[in-house]
């Protein structure tokens, strides 16, 4: 997958945030205004991890803060297909739990 997020209209096909490998906080802008745009729709926040290695602290606070906003707006917020090493690393920076990825078994492959 390319490393730059595919523009805004490029959602996966059930409209699902795809992440790309490396989500640095070059990417941050796009990911905030996708963030925005899925919750201003009321329906469930889905966000495709299957190719992400790594994430940048600017797109980690923007997911804590996305998950954060659907919870008060009461709407699922899922990030799935998570490569295992990568939910170890977000739990060994102490997010795991603010993602809700406190185990890697909790995360769907």
């Amino acid at each position: 997958m390319d490393s730059m997020l595919n523009p805004l209209d490029d959602a996966g096909p059930d409209g699902r945030i795809i992440m790309p490998a490396n989500v640095t906080t070059v990417l941050a802008e796009d990911l905030r205004a996708r963030l925005v745009l899925a919750a201003d729709h009321d329906e469930a926040i889905f966000i495709d991890a299957s190719e992400t290695e790594t994430v940048g602290q600017a797109a980690l606070q923007l997911l804590i803060a996305a998950q954060r906003e659907a919870a008060r707006l009461g709407l699922p917020f899922v990030i799935e297909n998570m490569r295992p090493e990568l939910v170890a690393r977000i739990a060994r920076l102490g997010f795991g739990e603010l993602l809700g990825l406190s185990t890697a078994e909790e995360i769907a492959p």
